[in-house]
């Protein structure tokens, strides 16, 4: 009945009016203990009459101080070591008060008996209410522990914290205050040799060199939640691949300064992503360089509204350029790129306009209009199978677009023109891969031919979370219930953050003094099959029993392993370490003119077999690979 009556009333606060009325209470009953205590047979000296005039005189004192030092206004059940202070404070000041008054009194009149408050009854009660109104409150908050124990009838999922430093002190901290969920501390793990082998509020503190599969199994762990704050991404993910291998769900700690008011709120501690896996450390750019570039310019962006060219305005627009023209002919998304500019108030330093890259008149019209500087060109088609099956438009887009932004920029005297490209350009084996090295080519011939436009192109792989990228495919899959797809056991793939690709094309652009390829160290690369089994687990789900991996075979275009250089390129240092120029063959720019001019007469009328023909005229290392276009490389075309 009386455990019926705890659960039933264990979520509803207490007014903190009622917390104060029962504190001073508390101090009447301390009051009255401290003078009874010194009332014995052969010392009478109480008195009920004197009692009952001072207590209005020390309540009176200590509703004050309660109020100033406003000890009753936390929640009882979540009372903490601030909260004990505030009580020390506010009896301290109130007992110091009654003995200043004390002296003050009896210094005027020495046989007034009502302000006559003893010291050692004073002493008593000073330490006496210190303990009644702590251990009340102690007493609450244990009962309130008891009955969330009692309503989460679920057996507690066992929890490692990675870092036994404030974040992870902080975070058990919440997990304790938030008992109703379910969760235990079994132990952390730490690298800090001091705190080894030593307990934290009574919870072992393991070397993390120790952390095992065994010794996780050992202790019944079910989560892990990394806890420490300045840790390197490639050393994050190598430690929730362990703790992954081990079958635990994985969270993390969010930075400090995203903690409310100092702590951590438990909805703070989210489940790790897969992009948490693949990012590497951040990489250090010379924003001093790119800031001396973009500063005060007119900058122009093509496919403003795609994955890239939206972070390209994001990051443009933070070095002040005077103004940012963002092109694309994508509606929906340069909208939301607009309002999210207009929210963070850069109303008027930039225009979206909508268009496309291969209208003429209207192009001319804008280059014309703004006279840009610096133009930063990301308008391009880029999936694979998509361009293999529409080579008009891959070749009207990423070649013939390309051309006429570029051929703009010559006419207009830009200062330089900077080229997002692909690692797919690279001995491409499908149509959207060969039109990206096609327009690398005209390009960089363009480079050599005029004295006014620095062109550069920059290459990477694939993007996290851009659209279309296999991350957000494999979550819509894991969502639908499966299967994952996967077109091959063995393909890999190498990858970076839409930020990290954007702040590569900043750097290039700014470095850059014309005819460059940039390409950067990505690191390793990744087998595509693994990164799904990696989904699996942080979705919380088994492989081969809630979900499959499905293999369907490559894909129209499609080769097993990506390279960001080609057999006869080589590299050269740049002074930054992680980006480098790639020496490319030189381009005969009349041959790419004349071919391109060529395919623009034709296009219209040709077909498919006789565009991708002169594609391959023109990009002579193209050779397809699962495509319907293979038996033009058997040809000798």
């Amino acid at each position: 009945m009386i455990e019926a009556f705890l659960l039933r009333y264990s979520n509803k606060f207490v007014s903190r009016w009622i917390v104060l009325l029962i504190d001073l209470f508390l101090i009447s009953f301390s009051f009255l203990f401290a003078n009874l205590i010194f009332n014995t047979g052969d010392v009478v000296w109480f008195s009920w009459a004197v009692f009952f005039v001072q207590l209005p005189i020390l309540l009176f004192i200590y509703l004050a101080s309660f109020y100033y030092f406003q000890s009753f206004s936390s929640v009882i059940r979540h009372t903490n070591v601030q909260d004990a202070i505030k009580i020390f404070n506010a009896i301290l000041v109130a007992t110091c008060t009654l003995l200043l008054l004390t002296v003050l009194v009896q210094k005027m009149d020495q046989t007034n008996s009502i302000f006559n408050f003893r010291l050692r009854v004073l002493t008593i009660h000073f330490f006496f209410s210190l303990f009644l109104l702590v251990f009340s409150r102690l007493l609450i908050k244990a009962g309130f522990s008891y009955i969330s124990n009692i309503k989460n009838k679920v057996k507690a999922s066992k929890v490692v914290i990675f870092g036994a430093g404030q974040s992870g002190l902080q975070t058990l901290g919440s997990l304790k205050q938030n008992k109703s969920l379910g969760y235990k501390v079994v132990g952390f793990f730490d690298d800090n040799l001091n705190k080894v082998n030593k307990t934290l509020e009574g919870i072992m503190v393991y070397n993390s060199v120790d952390l095992s599969p065994d010794l996780l199994q050992k202790l019944e762990a079910e989560v892990a939640i990394i806890a420490v704050q300045k840790i390197s991404n490639t050393k994050k993910s190598a430690l929730i691949d362990k703790f992954l291998s081990a079958n635990l769900e994985v969270k993390v700690v969010p930075p400090a300064e995203k903690w409310l008011d100092g702590n951590i709120d438990l909805n703070q501690i989210k489940n790790v992503r897969i992009e948490d896996l693949l990012e590497r450390d951040p990489i250090s750019l010379d924003s001093e360089h790119v800031k001396r570039e973009l500063l005060g310019k007119t900058i122009f962006i093509t496919g403003a509204a795609g994955s890239i060219g939206s972070e390209i305005c994001r990051q443009v627009i933070q070095y002040q350029p005077r103004f940012i023209i963002a092109f694309d002919q994508a509606e929906s998304a340069l909208y939301d790129l607009e309002f999210e500019l207009n929210r963070k108030g850069y109303q008027g330093k930039f225009k979206a306009i909508i268009g496309d890259v291969n209208k003429t008149s209207r192009v001319r019209y804008l280059f014309d209009k703004y006279r840009p500087e610096v133009v930063f060109h990301a308008a391009a088609y880029k999936h694979v199978p998509l361009m293999e099956g529409n080579p008009f438009e891959a070749i009207w887009v990423n070649v013939m677009g390309t051309k006429q932004i570029a051929d703009f920029a010559v006419e207009f005297k830009c200062e330089k023109f900077v080229m997002v490209s692909t690692d797919k350009a690279v001995n491409p084996t499908n149509v959207m891969g060969a039109t990206k090295r096609l327009a690398e080519m005209y390009t960089q011939g363009l480079n050599a031919q005029q004295p006014h436009c620095r062109f550069v192109t920059t290459r990477f792989g694939n993007v996290l979370g851009s659209n279309g990228s296999v991350i957000p495919v494999f979550k819509k899959q894991i969502e639908n219930g499966g299967p994952i797809t996967v077109t091959h056991e063995e393909i890999t793939r190498y990858f970076m953050t839409i930020p990290e690709a954007c702040e590569l094309v900043l750097e290039a652009g700014a470095m850059g003094r014309g005819g460059e390829i940039y390409v950067f160290d990505m690191g390793e690369s990744v087998k595509i099959i693994d990164l799904a089994r990696k989904m699996i687990k942080l979705s919380g789900l088994r492989l081969g029993v809630d979900i499959e991996i499905q293999v369907t075979g490559l894909r129209p275009g499609e080769k097993l392993y990506e390279e960001l250089l080609s057999n006869e390129e080589n590299t050269i240092k740049t002074h930054h370490p992680k980006i480098m120029v790639a020496k490319v063959q030189d381009v005969h720019f009349d041959g790419i003119q004349g071919g391109i001019n060529y395919i623009t007469e034709i296009h219209k009328e040709a077909t498919d077999l006789e565009l991708v023909k002169v594609l391959k005229t023109l990009v002579p290392e193209f050779i397809s690979n699962n495509s319907i276009y293979e038996k033009l490389d058997s040809q000798g075309s």
